[in-house]
C-alpha cells in the first residue's frame, strides 16, 4: 500500500497535537490546585486568587464537620480569597502538599480529585498545629489557556493537633 507523504506526515501531527493539548489541559488543571496552596503558603493574594473562577465556591464543611465546625460555604473568588488570607496573614502558617490526582476532561470542563496534606501553625506559638489529610474533589472549567477552580469541596480523612485553634470550632 502506498501513504502518500502528505497523509503519512498528517495523522501523526494530529494525534501529536491532540496529546500535548491534553497534556498541557492535564498539567493546567493541577496547577490550579497548586496554586490555590501556594498562594496561602506565600499570602499572595494574585497566586491564590488566579486558582478561582469569579463566581468559584468552596466548600469546607465536611472536613470542618470533623471536629465540629461549621463554617459557610463561600461564595465569589473574592469572599474566598478574602476570608482565607484574613483568617491566616499574620496568624497561621501553613504548607499544602498535593497527591494523587486524578482528571476527568470533558470539552471546557474537567473534575479533579486530589488528597491534600495541609499544615497549619499558629504563628505565635508553632506548638499548636492541625496537621489534616484531606480528599478534595474539585470542579473546573476552562478560562483562556488556563483552568481555574469553580467548585472545591474540601473533605477530611484524618487530622492531628487542633484544628479548632486554626480554624474554630
Amino acid at each position: 500500500m502506498y501513504v502518500t507523504a502528505d497523509h503519512a506526515l498528517s495523522a501523526p501531527a494530529s494525534d501529536a497535537n491532540a496529546v500535548a493539548g491534553e497534556l498541557r489541559d492535564r498539567a493546567e488543571i493541577v496547577d490550579a490546585l497548586y496554586r490555590f496552596g501556594l498562594g496561602q503558603h506565600l499570602k499572595d493574594r494574585a497566586l491564590f486568587a488566579s486558582a478561582f473562577a469569579a463566581d468559584a465556591e468552596l466548600d469546607f464543611r465536611p472536613a470542618a464537620g470533623k471536629w465540629g465546625g461549621r463554617p459557610p460555604v463561600m461564595s465569589g473568588r473574592d469572599a474566598i480569597v478574602d476570608t482565607i488570607l484574613t483568617m491566616f496573614t499574620g496568624r497561621v502558617d501553613t504548607t499544602h502538599q498535593v497527591t494523587n490526582p486524578r482528571i476527568a476532561i470533558d470539552g471546557d470542563t474537567a473534575r479533579l480529585t486530589a488528597l491534600v496534606e495541609a499544615q497549619h501553625l499558629l504563628a505565635a506559638d508553632r506548638a499548636v498545629f492541625a496537621l489534616l489529610k484531606n480528599p478534595y474533589d474539585v470542579g473546573l472549567v476552562r478560562d483562556g489557556e488556563r483552568w481555574v477552580i469553580r467548585h472545591l469541596r474540601i473533605d477530611n480523612a484524618w487530622y492531628t493537633g487542633d484544628p479548632t485553634a486554626i480554624f474554630g470550632g
